[in-house]
């Protein structure tokens, strides 16, 4: 029996399977363009073709993208066997390595010769002495884009160690040295403005303590490219014309030389000293400076409404000679502003007219009296414990809602000071916010956490007329008003909360009274938010639970995360992103489909994007992408 052999299939064609393989390449390479697209934004296939740097990479590493200065002539400059130098220049790798920066240490002969235009950022860790090729090398990189982040008195010696002066700093910075601070104290108080790209996320008014044994020093900005960031000048502690104080004591600046940037700070980073917020908001600070001379995206909600700088609210404190009350309203139904009176549960009961007439112009809060302490550090004399705060301010909030018809949401405690009991019993009888006489780290309210309650501090951060009238005895009304302004001046400044707290028996008597109009058109005529201290404390509400956080991806994307772990849904949200560069033909787009949209508002040209966000529930999280065109000219 013969035995074959059969094949059975489909002969297959080599041009077919040719062309099937094109096919599927071409697919693949238009899926990984797809994904490209989708991970990075706009990008050109030309960003694909591997260059000389990247093949070096890959090889050898990532690039270090930014040096440190290790100057021997500044080392010696300093007194013999000094270690002050290499410790700053420690502390500088500690924070850049937190970072994930790629750095390298590099000598006076690496800047003098080498070419500087492939790092970044170059850091000067207090380096006092610089040679006359350094200094030219180092205005070139700044002058071609590169950026610079500088502590002390750069460049005050040659590099044979005799006293040059502050020419660097008035150049380069536009700065120019008015004093250093004085060793007598141990520290000194460093105030942070707020509302700048590198404040983001810091409080505004935080009161960054600095250590002084390396004599800080204070300089005044001249140059309209360079901005304040702080400033050393105390106003609670030291005599002088608040605005120019503030002006003379500049201890950070920012801004531009040529096409690069620079940070400049008038004390070394290994200075902070103090409670763990001082570190964990100096690293904010820090992180921020970096951020910004690298050309990295900074996202932030600001502390007010978009279009304010700084917030106001006009209260009234209705002490002895109550009657005088009448002598402002008047004043507040011209003016048409949110107002908020504080009374006792006393006066309410005595004179229950007064407060039903006071409650058609404005929120009526309490006044309790929940023991007397001298000042927080007060050994002697204590507060009411808690079961008795509970009760008195349980009985003063039900007396003002029964005779106002309103409902009462905030306090202030009648000498001025509260305790960890305070906030515990306010909490319990569903108060919605403090006022106090208490100092505390900021210009700004500070939302304090019980749990999943949270209440409202909002301190004092300008002078009463208590202190105005009674105290400085000011009673010709220019020299009132001039005192409140100055403080006026000062909070517009650090873009805090002026809190204007005025009394019956003083600022509104009829003979004073004028002084109240004038304030408040001062504040208007500075564009502040004018709120009452329950909208200030809704305001709060919202914006203390938004997180954000803002990544570069590729050259032409950001992404942004915005997330709500509150506990209420937040409408009208309004995100500022600085995108430290100058771009156009902006698009957004969200990472999911189906997230709920939102709107942006810019400006061809400009690196401001105000990223608009509504119906944010609680406990939600949406990423948006921003792509962009780069504008290069």
């Amino acid at each position: 029996m013969e035995v074959t052999n059969r094949k059975y299939g489909i002969r297959i064609n080599f041009l077919f399977l040719l062309l099937s393989g094109i096919i599927i390449l071409l697919s693949s390479i238009l899926i990984y363009l797809f994904v490209l697209r989708g991970v990075f934004g706009k990008f050109s296939v030309y960003d694909l073709i591997p260059t000389e740097q990247t093949i070096k990479s890959l090889f050898t590493g990532k690039k270090n993208d930014t040096a440190i200065l290790y100057s021997e002539y500044t080392q010696n400059v300093l007194p013999k066997g000094s270690t002050w130098l290499v410790d700053n220049i420690s502390t500088w790798k500690k924070f850049l390595s937190n970072l994930n920066v790629n750095y390298e240490v590099v000598d006076d002969k690496k800047i003098e010769s080498d070419d500087l235009s492939d790092y970044k950022l170059i850091v000067l860790p207090g380096i006092k002495a610089l040679s006359e090729k350094e200094i030219i090398k180092l205005k070139k990189y700044l002058e071609s884009g590169g950026s610079i982040f500088a502590t002390g008195g750069i460049a005050s010696y040659s590099n044979d160690g005799k006293w040059k002066g502050w020419q660097f700093l008035n150049e380069v910075f536009g700065i120019n040295f008015t004093k250093e601070i004085s060793v007598n104290e141990i520290y000194k108080i460093h105030t942070l403005r707020g509302g700048l790209p590198l404040t983001a996320n810091v409080p505004t008014g935080f009161p960054l303590k600095v250590a002084t044994w390396d004599r800080p020093m204070a300089v005044e900005v001249l140059d309209p490219r360079t901005t304040q960031v702080s400033f050393w000048y105390n106003y609670k502690a030291e005599y002088g014309l608040v605005r120019e104080e503030i002006k003379k004591t500049a201890g950070i600046v920012y801004g531009n030389y040529g096409k690069g940037r620079f940070v400049w700070m008038g004390f070394e980073i290994n200075s902070v000293i103090g409670s763990q917020d001082d570190y964990v908001y100096f690293e904010k600070l820090f992180n921020n400076s970096v951020n910004w001379l690298t050309y990295s995206p900074i996202g932030y909600v600001k502390d007010w409404p978009t279009g304010y700088n700084s917030a106001a609210i006009v209260s009234f404190i209705i002490s002895d000679d109550s009657k005088n009350i009448d002598n402002v309203l008047p004043v507040i139904r011209r003016e048409n502003i949110p107002v908020t009176f504080f009374a006792n549960a006393e006066l309410a009961k005595s004179n229950p007219e007064l407060i039903k007439k006071l409650s058609e112009y404005g929120e009526i809060a309490s006044i309790t009296d929940i023991g007397y302490v001298t000042s927080v550090n007060d050994q002697i004399n204590k507060l009411d414990s808690l079961e008795l705060q509970i009760k008195k301010i349980a009985e003063s909030k039900t007396t003002l809602e029964n005779i106002s018809g309103r409902k009462v949401k905030g306090l202030i405690p009648l000498y001025g000071l509260f305790d960890q009991n305070t906030i515990t019993a306010g909490i319990k009888n569903e108060l919605k916010y403090l006022i106090t006489d208490s100092l505390t780290d900021r210009s700004v309210p500070k939302t304090i956490i019980r749990g999943k309650n949270r209440i409202l501090t909002i301190t004092k951060t300008a002078r009463d007329d208590y202190e105005v009238i009674r105290d400085l005895g000011l009673t010709q009304p220019e020299f009132q008003f001039y005192t409140y302004q100055e403080d006026i001046d000062r909070i517009l400044f650090e873009g805090g909360l002026y809190v204007l707290k005025l009394h019956t028996d003083y600022q509104l008597k009829n003979e004073f009274v004028q002084v109240v109009s004038d304030l408040i058109a001062e504040l208007k005529s500075k564009n502040f938010w004018i709120a009452s201290a329950s909208d200030i404390q809704s305001w709060y509400e919202k914006k203390d639970y938004v997180e954000i956080k803002t990544e570069k991806r590729g050259n032409s994307r950001v992404a942004i995360k915005v997330s709500n772990p509150g506990n209420e849904m937040i409408n009208n949200l309004v995100i500022d992103i600085d995108l430290n560069e100058k771009v156009k033909n902006l698009t957004l787009d969200s990472e999911i489909i189906g997230t709920r949209p939102a709107s942006i508002k810019h400006n061809d040209g400009s690196q401001m994007l105000y990223l608009y966000i509504d119906k944010l529930d609680a406990g939600e999280s949406r990423i948006y992408f921003i792509d962009y065109d780069r504008v290069t000219s």
